[in-house]
């Protein structure tokens, strides 16, 4: 009878993975992505099927876009358009360099993202924990009107239990405070940190929300922003969460960061995405004119904040990174923790530094997710084999997400050089046209690189046997990392 029963499971999987493998092809995705997922199925045949039904399913085919343009819409945003690169063309005295350099870039942006380019901003640069954490707790301290805080991991660790005293402070000074956590992310936040939150007066909202992560597909689709906004002209985004690991006290030592603080125009729109946010996670739509208050005069700082999620037409900041990369003339600098990228972002990089541009990725040296880390490790070789130069961090734990361009743009925010944050995550980036900020993010990255080790050709090809089967193995599974 338990015969029986397993040769009929195992011909339900097996019509199953075939039904799977067709729709994999009916999708017209990209071949390599196809072929991965293939190759999981083959492989991992009932694992597989499991991993396919969770997370494979490609949200941007399979939905009908919501918020898709209407014709006088798309007249308004051509009008939008038409505008900045108008724009564009006065501003150049104003400005510290020529930015129709980039008027392909702000271009693209403004229409998968419609993401305007902002001027009036002044941008701070914050390089690790304790200085990020320091310039928050001073802004929610002097903040008067309202504080809203979107973060895909919040701790109820010494950091987080000091951030929620000041909050509740706040609260009881009748200031408006709201807080989105994501519902995986934050997975671990209960009642005792929560409800002294709700009795001062804080609004709390959960950001897809999962009782039985195993069973419900939404587990894929995280939050992973991480901004706040105080009093509508401050606005904080980049790579902390909330968290005392973040202050290098876990088990990963240093943490190497990069936040920016903002203060002018492009706080409108971290504005914009977080009431945007509360609304999908809460049902409360919030309509104020205080929340974007006028601003006074700040410094002529470019800015343009984009976004990118399975809600979105296309992938904007995949888009707006390869972009960047296939623009570059002299160098390209990336930090990320993770990179497992497409063949796309993988081509561009490699295209850029056969053709002599001085490409440079500073990766961990220690993994904090050993399959992602394996995984990006797989991706190497190739890199390095077509001039890319490759170092990982080795004083701690690097969590920079940075893009920068010849010394003159850089992009800082949420993402992560993979598949994951390109497709399945919600993420947010700051786009920033000055070379004063850029520069100084260089600087950075050259203090970096003295704490890194550069990896050669022959490391790579010097790996044991079984070091390579794992990251081998792990990049069968790049489509869900």
């Amino acid at each position: 009878m338990i015969s029986l029963v397993a040769q009929n499971l195992s011909i339900i999987f097996g019509i199953s993975t075939i039904l799977i493998a067709t729709l994999i092809i009916l999708e017209n995705r990209n071949p390599s992505r196809t072929i991965a997922w293939l190759m999981v199925l083959v492989f991992l045949p009932v694992l597989g099927f499991i991993l396919y039904i969770f997370f494979g399913q490609n949200p941007r085919k399979k939905r009908k876009v919501q918020q898709h343009l209407q014709d006088n819409e798309v007249a308004e945003l051509n009008s939008v358009i038409n505008e900045q690169l108008q724009m564009l063309q006065n501003l150049q005295g104003k400005l510290d360099y020529n930015i129709t350099s980039h008027k392909r870039l702000v271009n693209l942006v403004l229409k998968n993202s419609e993401a305007p380019f902002t001027v009036n901003n002044a941008t701070q640069i914050l390089n690790n924990g304790k200085e990020t954490f320091d310039t928050i707790l001073d802004s929610i301290e002097n903040a008067k009107e309202h504080l809203h805080l979107e973060y895909y991991i919040i701790k109820p660790d010494k950091i987080g239990c000091k951030i929620q005293q000041m909050l509740i402070k706040k609260a009881r000074e009748g200031l408006k405070v709201r807080i989105l956590y994501d519902g995986v992310g934050s997975r671990h936040l209960n009642s005792n940190y929560l409800e002294p939150l709700k009795k001062a007066g804080v609004e709390i909202g959960v950001f897809l929300p999962v009782r039985f992560p195993f069973l419900r597909r939404k587990i894929n689709y995280r939050n992973h922003r991480k901004i706040l906004i105080v009093d509508g002209t401050i606005g904080y985004i980049g790579g902390l969460n909330i968290g005392d690991e973040y202050l290098g006290e876990g088990k990963l030592g240093f943490w190497r960061d990069t936040h920016l603080k903002i203060k002018g125009e492009s706080v409108y729109f971290l504005q914009r995405i977080f009431l945007h946010d509360w609304h999908f996670a809460t049902g409360k739509k919030i309509k104020a004119n205080k929340y974007f208050p006028k601003l006074p005069e700040y410094a002529q700082q470019a800015v343009q904040i984009t976004t990118s999620g399975p809600d979105t037409e296309w992938p904007s900041i995949q888009q707006s990174h390869f972009s960047a990369i296939v623009s570059a003339r002299e160098k390209i600098f990336l930090a990320s923790p993770y990179f497992v990228p497409d063949e796309s972002i993988s081509m561009s990089l490699k295209t850029a530094a056969l053709s002599g541009v001085d490409v440079r990725l500073i990766l961990p040296n220690k993994p904090d997710h050993h399959l992602v880390f394996w995984a990006s490790m797989s991706y190497i070789p190739e890199i390095i084999e077509a001039g890319v130069k490759v170092y990982q961090y080795q004083n701690g734990f690097i969590h920079s997400k940075i893009l920068l361009i010849d010394g003159i743009m850089a992009s800082v925010g949420t993402t992560n050089m993979d598949m994951r944050s390109f497709n399945l995550n919600f993420e947010v980036n700051a786009l920033i046209y000055n070379s004063n900020i850029a520069k100084k993010l260089e600087k950075s990255f050259y203090s970096d690189l003295q704490n890194s080790k550069i990896i050669t050709y022959r490391d790579c090809m010097e790996k044991g046997l079984i070091t390579r089967f794992k990251e081998s193995s792990a990049r069968l599974l790049s489509p869900i990392l």
